[in-house]
């Protein structure tokens, strides 16, 4: 049993590590609600006589959903654990199964491990609830500061705005705040002193549809100066545009597409071209 729980947590890591910069979040917390159920009802049927405490894993089912998901899913991954439940306890109920006896501090041990991991799992999940809380305030912000282009600006607003994007412009260059994954345009309106409003129309008056679309255009410039300057065998992908601000690959080969028209591996496949040939 301990190399069982050992290789459940090995392998839960390891596909983490190995799962996380390919799919989205959204993906990995269904893959671990349809998966975690069924890896711990072997443990269910295994301490059935003697403990219940393994039911402690299916506790982050509704939880995660709520969090993550929508409401249909909630509804969906309830009943998913209802339904686990109802059928340890048919089997446990109905068939004798041939486990090794356990002592009372053998089945102690296991469930302060199964209390320990799904404390764990909450407080992960509580975590990015407050996380995706955040993302949403700032999202609601953007939403709130969008003006249909284009941005028409009489002489007077036209010189203000060309300021305006000059200051910030310069604090760009000069501090790279592009690169803090946090920053926004309220963080930006604090720096420069000007009003969300005013940063929002000198952005537009230069032809990008938002904040976001200005931050990405500068984020993708310093990944392709990272492409062309570091040495691709030694550092990775997620290197280059984790240190650009960007937070996850979904989000990076989205505006990369946006900006560049191709995708990351088609424009590090147009780096390699030139130099075989020079070679």
């Amino acid at each position: 049993m301990v190399y069982y729980l050992m290789g459940g947590t090995v392998s839960l890591c390891f596909l983490w590590f190995a799962l996380k910069n390919r799919y989205s979040i959204d993906t990995l917390v269904r893959l671990y609600f349809i998966v975690a159920p069924l890896y711990n009802f072997f443990v269910m049927l295994k301490f059935w006589n003697l403990s219940v405490a393994s039911f402690v894993w299916l506790v982050p089912l509704p939880l995660g959903a709520y969090i993550f998901l929508s409401a249909k899913e909630v509804f969906l991954y309830t009943f998913y654990s209802i339904i686990t439940i109802v059928i340890g306890v048919i089997l446990a109920s109905t068939i004798e199964f041939n486990f090794i006896q356990h002592t009372r501090e053998q089945v102690r041990a296991t469930d302060i491990f199964l209390f320990a991991s799904n404390i764990s799992v909450v407080t992960l999940l509580v975590y990015y609830k407050d996380k995706i809380r955040r993302l949403e305030i700032l999202t609601e912000i953007e939403e709130k500061e969008k003006i249909i282009l284009p941005v028409t600006l009489d002489n007077k607003n036209s010189e203000m705005a060309e300021s305006i994007f000059q200051q910030i412009e310069q604090k760009m260059t000069e501090e790279s705040l592009f690169k803090d994954e946090n920053f926004n345009i309220s963080v930006l309106s604090t720096i420069l002193m000007v009003n969300n409003n005013y940063i929002s129309k000198a952005i537009r008056s230069k032809g990008f549809s938002n904040f976001n679309s200005y931050i990405n255009s500068l984020r993708i410039k310093y990944v392709k100066q990272l492409m062309n300057e570091k040495d691709l065998e030694k550092v990775t992908l997620m290197y280059i545009y984790t240190e650009a601000g960007f937070t996850s690959q979904s989000t990076f080969n989205r505006a990369f597409k946006q900006e560049e028209g191709v995708t990351p591996s088609e424009y590090l496949q147009s780096l390699k071209i030139p130099m075989e040939s020079n070679s």
